[in-house]
C-alpha cells in the first residue's frame, strides 16, 4: 500500500490530468489543436488566468462561474477532473509505483476522453483508438500480467467480433446497429488487455448498456428508438477488467469447475 504522501500526490496529479483531458473531449471532435491556444471562457471568449483553473478548487471557489462575464460552467469540467483524480488514486493503490500504474493509466485516460467525446457526439476518434492498438500490442512488452501472444489475440478477436456482429446486424435488417469506432475501440481494449480482458469487457458492456437501456425506455415519453453510444459502455467493462477482472474470472472459474 502507497504511503498517504504518495495517494495525496497521485491524486492531484491525476486531477490536474483530468483538465488536460477536457481539453481533449472539447477539442479533439473539431480538430483544434490541443495545445494552443489556452482554455477560454465559451461565454465571452476570455482566456483563463492559471488561478482560476486549479481542477475542481477552482470551480468551487468560483461557484461554477465564469469570473468574468458569469456565464455558467458545466459540472463537467470538474467532475472529469474528480473522476480521473480518483481512477489515479485507484490505479497506484492497484498497481504501486510501477510502469504498469503508468502503462493502464495511460489506457484508462484515453478511455474517458472517448467516453466523454462518444456520448456528447456519438463518435470514437480514430486519432485515439488506432495508434492505441500499436501502442497496446507494444506495451505487452513491460506489463508483467500481459503476453504480447495474449494482446494479439485480443485485439484481433476484439475487433473481429464486433465486426461480425456489426456485419450480422446489417445482414439481417439492412441496418448499421455498430458504428466502427465500437470496432477499434474493442481491439484496442484486446490489445491492452489480452483476449480473456475482450471477453470480460464485452459481457459487462452488455450488462450495463442492456440495464441503462432499459431505464432510459421506461423514461422515455415518446420515441423508444434512440441511439444509446456503446463506447461508454465498453469503456466501463475495460476499467472494470483492470480493477477487477482476473479475480473475478478466477473466482467464477473455481466456482464453476470445482
Amino acid at each position: 500500500m502507497p504511503t498517504m504522501p504518495i495517494l495525496i500526490i497521485t491524486f492531484i496529479m491525476g486531477a490536474c490530468i483530468g483538465s488536460f483531458l477536457n481539453v481533449c473531449i472539447c477539442r479533439i471532435p473539431e480538430s483544434r489543436s490541443i495545445v494552443t491556444p489556452g482554455s477560454s471562457c465559451p461565454g465571452c471568449n476570455t482566456l483563463i488566468k492559471f488561478y482560476d483553473n486549479i481542477p475542481i478548487i477552482s470551480y468551487l471557489l468560483l461557484l461554477g462561474k465564469c469570473r468574468t462575464c458569469a456565464e455558467p460552467i458545466s459540472v463537467r469540467y470538474p467532475l472529469v477532473e474528480l473522476l480521473t483524480g480518483l481512477l489515479a488514486l485507484a490505479s497506484v493503490i492497484r498497481f504501486g509505483i510501477s510502469i504498469d500504474f503508468l502503462i493502464y493509466f495511460i489506457f484508462i485516460s484515453a478511455l474517458l476522453i472517448i467516453t466523454f467525446i462518444d456520448l456528447d457526439h456519438q463518435i470514437i476518434p480514430d486519432v485515439i483508438s488506432l495508434p492505441g492498438i500499436p501502442i497496446g500490442l507494444l506495451s505487452s512488452f513491460f506489463l508483467a500480467s500481459l503476453y504480447f501472444k495474449d494482446a494479439l489475440i485480443g485485439a484481433l478477436i476484439g475487433g473481429g467480433s464486433l465486426f461480425l456482429i456489426a456485419w450480422g446486424y446489417h445482414f439481417i435488417t439492412g441496418k448499421e446497429g455498430m458504428g466502427g469506432g465500437d470496432i477499434k475501440l474493442l481491439a484496442m481494449v484486446g490489445a491492452f488487455c489480452g483476449w480473456q480482458g475482450v471477453f470480460f469487457t464485452i459481457f459487462v458492456a452488455s450488462a450495463s448498456g442492456s440495464l441503462i437501456g432499459a431505464v432510459l425506455m421506461l423514461f422515455a415519453q415518446k420515441d423508444l428508438k434512440f441511439a444509446v453510444p456503446f463506447g461508454p459502455f465498453l469503456s466501463l467493462g475495460a476499467i472494470a477488467y483492470i480493477f477487477f477482472g482476473p479475480e473475478l474470472i478466477f473466482w467464477y472459474y473455481h466456482r464453476a469447475f470445482n
